[in-house]
């Protein structure tokens, strides 16, 4: 690795430092699914999103309340204390498409019809209301 590629790797890691993320990669469901979820609490306060993941009928919305739990949880051990209602929000969070499981069904007239599982993966970011705001 060149010094400059170096330099650049240890700037974004020391940017990463003060993010507070969680990732949940290669979900079966479509990222189209997905994203109608993520819209719900993109923006909202931690403990609120929680409560619309919770009631919410998607199926999709139970792992999103999963990979946030675990963002709060990275913010809480890189912080070193418990976080507190009205602190924290979702900040960024974002769907990506993940490789796609391509399939044949039987058709008429010895044809086959393509499925294409597909799969996403979310990537969900949270931070203090007070960093925001400085």
């Amino acid at each position: 690795m060149g010094k400059r590629k170096r330099e650049y790797a240890d700037a974004l890691k020391e940017a990463r430092k003060s993010e507070y993320f969680a990732k949940l990669r290669n979900v079966p469901t479509s990222p189209r699914k997905m994203r109608l979820v993520v819209d719900m609490v993109r923006g909202q306060e931690v403990f609120k999103a929680l409560g619309i993941l919770k009631f919410s009928n998607k199926e999709a919305s139970n792992r999103v309340e999963k990979l946030l739990r675990s963002a709060i949880a990275n913010w809480e051990q890189k912080n070193e204390r418990k976080a507190e209602a009205g602190e924290l929000y979702v900040s960024t969070i974002f769907v990506d498409e993940a490789p796609m499981l391509k399939r044949l069904r039987p058709a008429p007239q010895g044809r086959g019809y393509r499925i294409r599982k597909r799969s996403n993966h979310v990537t969900l970011f949270v931070d203090t209301i007070n960093n925001d705001k400085a």
